[in-house]
Parts: structure tokens; sequence; C-alpha cells
């Protein structure tokens, strides 16, 4: 068993980088200020952060710099749905050259304000089962962008939760209907292989900390409990009552982002989304330099990150395999 053995990629196309002679981007600069709109459905913490930089360090690998020949305009939605909504309406009517749209509330909530601006999205679910493009060669219309989407995923978490945590029976799924509209793709994917792994896959929305906390301490009330977040913008803006009160539930739990881990979860698999954003600015170029979105393929991930925190797993009594171990990108002492 090795890392790559974890995933199979299907399908997308990554785009390359259009190489532009120098007379062109000068004269690019001689034109005017192009305008991005960036809607984050995160909160503007150091996640969201790492986030926006990434995106930022591609734009000016491509000539683009806040200031001289572009302007960046941020909103931040921490996971709050109706924010969305309004911050939406707020940039579509200022009418940006385009929109890098973070989280699949926020692509909703704009493609229900506008049909022409581009929108170049970064979130965590099939595109196409979500109405947002027609396809994913081809898009068609004014939205595209690049996914965290996998159909086995769901397979995958079982499988490294019950490697770390044999004990596991019951499996909760954590996740927000408001901010994650499509978390029953997700679902099916984890309830299709449950039985393969003797678990039994609890279906738990959540809408508040304050419900995060009842689900984690029904859990705890009995031996075997255990839980999954899917990812979602409300479960990472909440990233940190949700590790903290795994722990003091005792509960085994895998993460879909590097950042859970490293925040004191006990282990994560999942797409690099810093690595999304960076990738996010070459479309965000080419839109610019007049590329429709609808001819830019959806683009699938093409890096994964398995980090496993060991000082979470000796505080749970969790024993480690040594081969998990051995393939993990990333082992905090």
């Amino acid at each position: 068993m090795n890392r790559r053995e974890f995933i199979t990629l299907v399908g997308g196309a990554a785009a390359a980088t259009t190489v532009w002679p120098f007379g062109t981007r000068a004269q690019q600069r001689l034109d005017r200020v192009r305008r991005i709109a960036v809607l984050m459905g995160v909160a503007n913490d150091s996640q969201g952060q790492e986030r926006v930089r990434a995106f930022r360090q591609g734009l000016e690998a491509a000539g683009w710099a806040d200031g001289p020949n572009v302007q960046i305009d941020y909103h931040w939605v921490g996971g709050d749905a109706d924010r969305a909504r309004a911050y939406a309406a707020e940039v579509v009517a200022l009418q940006p050259d385009v929109i890098l749209a973070n989280g699949t509330t926020v692509v909703a909530a704009l493609q229900r304000e506008t049909r022409t601006v581009p929108i170049v999205f970064v979130l965590g679910l099939d595109p196409v089962e979500s109405g947002f493009v027609a396809g994913l060669a081809q898009p068609g219309g004014n939205v595209t962008g690049l996914t965290t989407f996998e159909p086995e995923m769901g397979g995958k978490w079982l499988e490294v939760l019950k490697e770390i945590a044999p004990r596991v029976r019951r499996v909760a799924l954590i996740f927000n209907p408001e901010t994650q509209p499509a978390y029953a793709t997700f679902l099916r994917s984890i309830e299709a292989a449950a039985p393969s792994f003797a678990v039994e896959p609890i279906t738990t929305p959540v809408h508040s900390v304050v419900e995060i906390e009842d689900a984690m301490a029904a859990l705890g009330r009995e031996a075997g409990g255990s839980f999954i977040v899917i990812p979602d913008v409300f479960t990472s803006t909440n990233h940190d009552p949700i590790v903290a009160l795994a722990a003091r539930y005792r509960l085994p739990a895998l993460y879909p982002f590097p950042f859970f881990a490293r925040k004191g979860g006990l282990v994560s698999y999942g797409i690099d989304v810093t690595d999304l954003f960076r990738r996010s600015a070459s479309y965000i170029d080419r839109i610019l330099r007049g590329t429709k979105p609808g001819e830019l393929p959806v683009q699938t991930p093409n890096k994964f990150e398995f980090v496993i925190n060991l000082k979470t797993a000796r505080a749970l009594g969790l024993q480690i395999p040594d081969k998990l171990i051995a393939i993990a990108d990333e082992v905090i002492e």
C-alpha cells in the first residue's frame, strides 16, 4: 500500500500556462486596470489568507499585480449562507471583469445573480451534478474552475480511519446542508463503502457549534464512535471547535484538509486546496486576456496530502501502523 494507491484521479485537464511575448505583456500593462472580485466562502483567518496568498502568487507569475494593472476586491462569507447571497448581489452589481468564487453556496448565489460575468470556482463537489456547468470538458456558459470532488474519496476516508482506529463501528458524517448542498454526493460514496469496513454511517447535519457539540456528545456516549468531516466552508470555518470537541469526547476523526490535523485533529486525507487556488490564477489570467469561461475545461485535483498527528493518536490510545507513517506526507509529533 502506498500513497498513490489511495486514490485514482479521474478526468480533468490541467490548463497549460500560456506563454506571452514580452511586447504583449507590456501592452497589457498600458491597458485599463482590470477588476477581480474574490468571494471566499470561508472566514478571513489564517487558512483563508493562505489561500488568497497562493492565488495572488499565481496571478503575479502570470503578469498581474494588485495595483499596477489589476484591482482585487475581497469578500469573506465565513460559512454563512445568508451572507453568501448578500455578497453575491453586491459583487455582481460592481460588474467585475471576473469573479473567483470559493464554496458551493457562493457559486450558487452568484449564478442566481448573473449568467454573463465570468466566474472561476474552487469548490468541493461535482459541478455537473450541481448544475453549475454543462460538462467537465466543455462547461459552456459563464462558469468554470477547479473542483476538489473525487467520487472514490469516501471509501478512502473509511479505509484510512479503520486502519488507524480498528475498533470504530459508528461513523458520523458531519456537514452543514446550507453551505454544502451537494453533501449527498459524498454520503453516497461513504455509504457504499461502509459495509466493507463493518461500520455504520450516520448522517449528521449541523448548523451551529452547539449542534456540533450535541453530535459529538452523543457519539462519545458509546464505544466505537467516530466521525468524518465532509468538505464544507462551514466545517472549515469551525475547524477549531470541531477539533477541540473531538479531543474532549475522545473521538477518532478523519478530516478533509491538512490544517485540521495541524490544529490537533487525528488524521487528514484530501486535496491540497492551496494548490488549487494557485492554479486558479491561470484561468483568471486567460479570461482577462479574452478566453471565454465556457471554453476552459473544469480541472480536477492532482495533488493530495496525507497528514497524521501522532500526538493526538497517543492521547486517544491509538497505535498508528508503521506502513501509514511511512507513506504520510507529514507526521506531526
